[in-house]
């Protein structure tokens, strides 16, 4: 694999981020990609189909040996919750009602999360903004990594154990980086989430529980379709700090993969940006995009110049809340 080259520090950059300018120049040329704004009118019946099916599958995994209820949660039961948690994500932006409904989309978020097993969507939701807004910013955006993950997690096999508590990462994170002021959304989901949780093992017992919780940990750390948290942001090429993938498993994910495309208009629902790489292809056929997330993940994982320090950060100033 050649001479090892271990980051020391993250790609710092001094501009802003390329997303903002990219939408301009395309929305000028393309001015009817903002009919693809909107909500996506067959959201909310694709979760909920999602929701009932992860309550069917507790039911029938509720007598089944501890083996098995791995093995469901590993290779079925987690790819639904994944599927779910970026739902949450597309519902953030509005896309399951609208804007004008705005306080249906957090509602109904929560319904979204009940298989997951944690409260999850509020908290998500309160920092997914910041996010968007201050893309790579120092402080702000709490995707970034750490200072210690970037300094410990750097050996394959540190890098290995990082994706598998890629999940603790990702929930605590947040209150270290940029901790904020617990919300009456967040109490509503904890309340909410928990009761549901109480009813499941009222009715079914503890497997169920176990079912569900282990899915989403498992499922969003060395599994093929978490591959997308790290080919989403995460510099493999130098000057690039997003990349968009155009594969099979998009099918599973709301269009995740389509990540360039987000970023350039958050509000146009998963569903709609494979319309939006067609209809202003020269802006995306050409920039670097991955070809399989379990690629991805190899990579992270054995190639030495790829790390927790492989993001892009930048400074920035806190935009006035309106």
């Amino acid at each position: 694999m050649g001479n090892r080259v271990t980051r020391e520090d993250f790609e710092w950059v001094y501009t802003e981020q390329p997303h903002t300018q990219r939408r301009k120049e395309i929305l000028a040329k393309y001015p009817e990609i903002k009919t693809l704004m909107g909500p996506d009118p067959h959201l909310k019946w694709i979760v909920s189909g999602m929701v009932f099916v992860q309550f069917l599958a507790c039911y029938l995994v509720k007598d089944l040996p501890w083996k098995w209820i791995f093995f469901w949660a590993y290779g079925f039961g987690g790819c639904i919750n994944h599927s779910l948690t970026l739902a949450i994500h597309d519902i953030s932006h509005n896309v399951a009602f609208g804007n004008k409904q705005a306080k249906w989309n957090r509602w109904f978020a929560v319904f979204a999360n009940l298989p997951i097993g944690i409260p999850y969507s509020a908290s998500f939701k309160k920092y997914h903004i910041d996010h968007h807004r201050y893309l790579g910013g120092d402080s702000l955006d709490v995707d970034i990594p750490t200072d210690f993950e970037g300094w410990f997690f750097c050996t394959p096999l540190r890098k290995l154990l990082w994706l598998f508590l890629q999940p603790l990462f990702y929930s605590l994170r947040p209150l270290y980086v940029n901790p904020k002021a617990i919300t009456r959304m967040e109490i509503f989901n904890a309340l909410v989430q928990f009761s549901i949780d109480l009813i499941i093992y009222y009715l079914w017992g503890l497997k169920p529980i176990i079912y569900l919780i282990a899915g989403t940990i498992l499922c969003m750390g060395v599994h093929p379709i978490s591959g997308h948290f790290i080919a989403e942001h995460y510099m493999f090429l130098k000057g690039y700090e997003t990349y968009s993938y155009y594969g099979p498993l998009n099918w599973l994910t709301f269009n995740v993969g389509y990540h360039m495309e987000h970023h350039d208009f958050p509000s146009i629902p998963g569903c709609r940006l494979p319309m939006v790489k067609k209809i202003a292809a020269e802006y995306y056929d050409n920039l670097p995009h991955h070809q399989s997330w379990i690629r991805v993940l190899w990579d992270f994982v054995f190639d030495d110049a790829i790390g927790p320090y492989s993001r892009v950060k930048r400074l920035c100033k806190l935009a006035k809340e309106s």
